[in-house]
């Protein structure tokens, strides 16, 4: 069985803040976030509306696309979300 690993983008509901992430198990990750089932930075500004998600193979391709990503201005993000989400829509039913 193949295994993938994602990097996704979170924001608020007024996509003011951005939390950069990687996991093994996008569904799962963002259930946690949204039910702010772990006392993070995510549960702390309310960021529960996945914006971006990329599929990886490799876990060390994710990796690099998470820090590329992050290393991103804030105006970067932004772009970079609205040529991929232009209305900015919760994701997560899509998965």
């Amino acid at each position: 069985m193949q295994k993938y690993y994602c990097v996704y983008i979170i924001t608020n509901s007024r996509n003011t803040v951005f939390y950069t992430g990687v996991t093994g198990n996008l569904t799962e990750r963002i259930y946690d976030h949204k039910n702010k089932s772990v006392s993070s930075f995510s549960s702390k500004y309310n960021l529960e509306k996945l914006v971006y998600y990329e599929i990886f193979e490799d876990i060390k391709q994710a990796i690099i696309r998470e820090k590329q990503i992050k290393a991103g201005n804030r105006k970067k993000k932004i772009e970079f979300i609205s040529s991929i989400n232009p209305e900015w829509k919760d994701l997560y039913d899509t998965l």
